[in-house]
């Protein structure tokens, strides 16, 4: 772990304070809390009826199967925060025929963890790290209805209470924050956002659904020339392998498979630029940012932006 990218956002010259934080280069994870899938739990209800049969016949087969594809990270919320991941991917749901109102965090299965737990150990690290500021961003919801919804969202605003910043906040951007205290940005992906001012609507998130890094870029670089979105974006560095890769490579893992690609990946993140032009990025995100150098690559972008600003 680099200790050096735990408070980077209060290291930061400050020149870049007054940089709207959708400027920045910010580091994210993919599929945030995969690292503690439970192996043993239901399939998630989105998944199709034949791969659901397919796992009653053979789970011996399947399960370790979908455990190691599904896997995208292999440290824990505390770890990530300190390695100085600032967007987290999160995935709620509801277990089925699970007795009370618990959610867990899903990638096909579902976690040991909850999510209140989770986010309660973040608000703990934040309350120690008081200059860093973190985008949450809550989608791809299962099994929840709209009383669920705003029982969520209720202990949600309990949880960080004055940390949350209001949609309409004026300013974003690391000086306005500060001096308001504010430190989570809380993105809410359903129907029911729109009702509370204290949540950012969806951040839209460039997947590729690609098993290279070619591929992958290919597809970045087709979304830079269309533009960026005003708001927050994410550009996705993760890969994706199809069933048929999967059933061909047994031996494989979504591990292998982005270590395998990793160094055409951030040679073409190193080349990249934060900033307000149609084909800067914002927040990148990537899986297993453990063990790979993401957030001190993403992170050192944003000294394009010094050199851009000592210029004009």
């Amino acid at each position: 772990m680099d200790l050096r990218c735990r408070d980077w956002m209060a290291a930061l010259p400050e020149e870049l304070w007054d940089v709207p934080l959708n400027y920045l280069a910010i580091p994210g994870s993919h599929d945030t809390m995969s690292y503690c899938l439970d192996i043993n739990s239901p399939l998630v209800r989105s998944e199709s009826d034949i791969f659901r049969i397919l796992d009653g016949l053979c789970c011996c087969f399947t399960r370790p199967t979908i455990y190691k594809w599904a896997t995208t990270q292999d440290r824990c919320i505390e770890d990530q925060l300190s390695m100085g991941i600032r967007y987290f991917d999160l995935r709620v749901a509801r277990k089925p025929s699970e007795p009370g109102s618990h959610l867990h965090f899903t990638h096909i299965l579902y976690t040991h963890l909850t999510v209140l737990e989770t986010l309660a150990s973040m608000a703990s690290w934040l309350d120690a790290h008081p200059k860093e500021v973190v985008i949450l961003a809550c989608r791809h919801f299962e099994g929840m209805d709209d009383q669920i919804h705003e029982s969520f969202i209720s202990a949600l605003q309990h949880l960080f209470g004055t940390k949350l910043c209001p949609r309409q906040e004026p300013e974003l951007t690391l000086r306005a924050l500060w001096a308001s205290g504010r430190q989570v940005l809380l993105s809410y992906d359903a129907d029911v956002a729109s009702r509370h001012a204290q949540l950012l609507p969806a951040i839209p998130y460039w997947w590729a659904n690609q098993g290279t890094a070619r591929g992958a870029i290919r597809y970045l670089e087709w979304q830079q020339q269309l533009g960026r979105p005003e708001g927050f974006f994410v550009a996705g560095l993760n890969l994706t392998a199809n069933r048929k890769y999967i059933l061909t490579n047994p031996k494989q893992s979504l591990r292998t498979l982005t270590w395998a690609q990793w160094e055409h990946l951030s040679k073409w993140l190193q080349d990249q630029r934060p900033g307000s032009d149609r084909r800067s990025l914002n927040i990148i995100a990537a899986d297993f940012v453990g063990p790979l150098p993401l957030c001190s690559l993403v992170i050192g972008l944003n000294r394009k932006l010094l050199t851009r600003y000592n210029s004009d």
